[in-house]
């Protein structure tokens, strides 16, 4: 019952109360946004949801530039990286800019707690996955998860996707609830949150 109906229900009522009760921070990292730097407030890109399917992301912005798609390019940063605002790089670190999809939940599209949505293209497109990996995407992708309580994104995606698929195969209403209150105390925690810069290619931890 709750992962037929109830999950998304509850989803849904406690996204709404959550814009009601956050319109004033809103309003507030919007206007800070504007004054930081040029270009839109909100960064919106095409990530994968359930069985694969395409939907836009809604994340403030936090990059000097962004336009509302970003090109199939993954982002390298880094915590000194110049491409970041001011203002970004505090939102980044309390996560913030994640605020936004809560709009994504209101539409259906995504939950407060599911695997991370991965871009169309990164780390692979979706017919490209294996029958285990699109386990993953048997769910709605997540603002958190139990990837996200676990490692805080410090590892890459071919060690996330199998706790991905483990949460798949074992979450319920106690156990969202468990990653749901544990998220919310990472939600402030800013260590980890970027690769640290020698010299290497990475992908960015938090996934921009």
């Amino acid at each position: 019952m709750y992962k037929s109906f109830f999950k998304a229900l509850l989803d849904w009522w406690l996204a709404f109360f959550a814009i009601f009760l956050l319109i004033p921070l809103f309003l507030i990292v919007a206007v800070l946004i504007i004054i930081d730097s040029a270009g839109p407030v909100f960064f919106i890109q095409e990530r994968l949801g359930k069985n694969g399917d395409i939907f836009k992301v809604f994340k403030f912005r936090s990059m000097r530039g962004n336009q509302p798609l970003k090109t199939k390019k993954v982002a390298k940063l880094y915590e000194n990286d110049p491409r970041i605002t001011k203002v970004g790089r505090f939102i980044r670190k309390t996560s913030i800019d994640e605020l936004p999809q809560l709009i994504n939940i209101l539409k259906g599209e995504m939950s407060f707690i599911g695997p991370r949505p991965p871009v169309t293209y990164f780390p692979k497109k979706f017919e490209d996955y294996s029958d285990f990996e699109k386990k993953r995407f048997q769910v709605k992708p997540g603002i958190s998860g139990l990837a996200q309580v676990r490692c805080r994104e410090v590892h890459d995606w071919d060690v996330n996707i199998p706790i991905d698929v483990e949460y798949v195969k074992n979450y319920s209403f106690t156990y969202d609830l468990k990653l749901f209150l544990s998220s919310l105390f990472f939600f402030f925690k800013t260590d980890n949150i970027y690769r640290k810069d020698d010299g290497n290619t990475g992908s960015e931890l938090k996934d921009k």
